[in-house]
């Protein structure tokens, strides 16, 4: 039999789920059965995931799965080429490491994965560091340069500058020869971000950031924000935009609903608000988004001490599998810097 049709060897396997929405201790493990790679798959043995902040909502059934995806948690993975489907047109074999987007699936032992969402794993790279890259910097890198079409020179607030997301677009701005700055909730979570490149931070707690970057762009404001927030900091946002400037909105941490003069503000600096979700995006989109950023950002993780602007995920904590409770707990909290990341299995 040949790889290409060679099958597990058993047919379940352990992941987490969830049967009724709640708090992290409705998450269960459980033996399901494994998927089995369709026409252009690539079963990927999992031995590492991360958390994302879709996790705990999805988790409290607030953002279900798309329709036809594994409603297992998990929206990266990274591993091994356990068995390859019909129809794949790459040479991936069987062993080989990567790490991959997923629309579901990656709090488990096995995920089934369109091969043209897999980027081999960066030499000088760990599973557990892989597992931190694909739906953080995937995107950080979507925002910056597919949606806000960032520029060279250009000003770009981060805010949740610490986070997954954050510490990836920090980089990923100081690659693309802009200027990032951030706003975090403590003095540790600056600190981190001007680590990595940031040019300044502001604490969101303890000071009004719009005036914090209006003085330090001198009164031009910034030219995109990438913006997690939403309802409660917007009066903010387009008080520091510049003009003509791109406030990217990808989460609604802070709330969904605005109340006050919203468009005539946005109106009055020529502003975009463009809104953006990776997860519900088309097979296409995203195979796209994963090869521009296999070509312009992976290579800058094979040897960061190599170029000044070489690239690296931020892990703050790991958890076993049977730990992702204390996990989730760890993210709502908002104690992490960086990425959470779940060992699924050790590596052989």
């Amino acid at each position: 039999m040949s790889q290409h049709q060679r099958p597990p060897e058993n047919n379940m396997m352990t992941a987490v789920c969830v049967d009724t929405p709640g708090g992290p201790e409705s998450m269960l493990l459980r033996n399901v059965p494994r998927p089995q790679p369709e026409h252009g798959e690539v079963l990927i043995r999992v031995h590492a995931t991360a958390l994302n902040r879709a996790d705990t909502l999805q988790r409290k059934g607030l953002y279900p799965a798309p329709p036809g995806e594994s409603e297992v948690l998990g929206l990266e993975a990274a591993g091994t080429v356990a068995s390859v489907g019909p129809g794949v047109r790459l040479s991936w074999g069987l062993g080989d490491w990567v790490m991959t987007l997923l629309s579901g699936g990656g709090y488990a032992e096995y995920v089934a994965v369109p091969e043209e969402l897999l980027m081999s794993i960066p030499t000088h790279l760990t599973v557990y560091q892989a597992a931190a890259i694909p739906e953080a910097w995937l995107t950080a890198f979507q925002l910056l340069h597919f949606v806000a079409q960032v520029k060279e020179g250009e000003i770009v607030l981060v805010h949740a500058g610490a986070s997954g997301v954050g510490t990836a677009a920090v980089q990923l701005v100081r690659l693309a020869g802009a200027i990032p700055i951030v706003t975090a909730g403590s003095s540790e979570k600056l600190q981190m971000a001007e680590t990595l490149g940031a040019a300044a931070g502001f604490n969101y707690k303890h000071e009004d950031f719009a005036e914090k970057v209006s003085d330090f762009t001198a009164g031009r404001g910034a030219n995109v924000i990438l913006d997690c927030i939403g309802g409660s900091n917007w009066e903010r946002n387009v008080a520091c935009l510049a003009t003509d400037g791109r406030w990217v909105l990808y989460g609604c941490m802070g709330g969904k609903n605005v109340t006050g003069d919203i468009l005539g503000k946005l109106l009055s600096k020529r502003g975009q608000l463009l809104c953006s979700l990776l997860r519900s995006r088309s097979l296409q989109y995203k195979a796209d988004l994963v090869r521009a950023f296999s070509e312009r950002a992976l290579p800058h993780f094979s040897d960061p001490t190599s170029s000044p602007c070489g690239l690296r995920p931020v892990i703050d904590s790991m958890f076993s599998l049977d730990q992702v409770a204390d996990a989730h707990r760890h993210m709502e909290a908002n104690r992490n810097m960086g990425k959470i990341v779940i060992n699924v299995m050790n590596p052989q």
